[in-house]
C-alpha cells in the first residue's frame, strides 16, 4: 500500500495598487501531507506562480489523499478529500476562498 497527496487551490493576496483577491495557486504534490503543506507555507510567495501580488496572505487547498493497493498485479486507488488553509487569513478571507474554490 502506498499513499500520495495532490492539492489544487487558490492563493489570496493584496494586489499592487490596492484591493485583494484570489488567483489559481500552484498545484502541490507529496508523499506526506504535513510536509507538503509546510513547504508550501514556507514558500508562500511562490504559490501565485508569477501572478504578482504585492503580498500573498494565504491559500486554500483541496487536498486529495490517494491510497493505492495492488491486488493480483492490478492497482486500485482510493481518494479522500479535505480542505486546508495556509497563511495568515482572516475569517472573511477564508469564507471568500471557500465560496470561490
Amino acid at each position: 500500500m502506498k499513499t500520495n497527496y495532490k492539492a489544487k487551490g487558490l492563493v489570496y493576496g493584496k494586489y499592487w495598487g490596492g484591493g485583494e483577491g484570489s488567483y489559481t495557486a500552484v498545484d502541490l504534490r507529496g508523499k506526506n501531507k504535513a510536509k507538503m503543506l509546510s513547504e508550501a507555507e514556507k514558500n508562500i510567495d511562490a504559490l501565485d506562480d508569477g501572478m504578482g501580488y504585492e503580498t500573498v496572505l494565504g491559500a486554500i487547498y483541496i487536498v486529495e489523499k490517494i491510497t493505492t493497493i495492488t491486488v493480483n498485479f492490478k492497482e486500485f486507488n482510493n481518494s479522500e478529500f479535505e480542505t486546508e488553509f495556509i497563511g495568515d487569513l482572516t475569517e472573511e478571507q477564508r469564507e471568500f476562498l471557500e465560496m470561490n474554490i
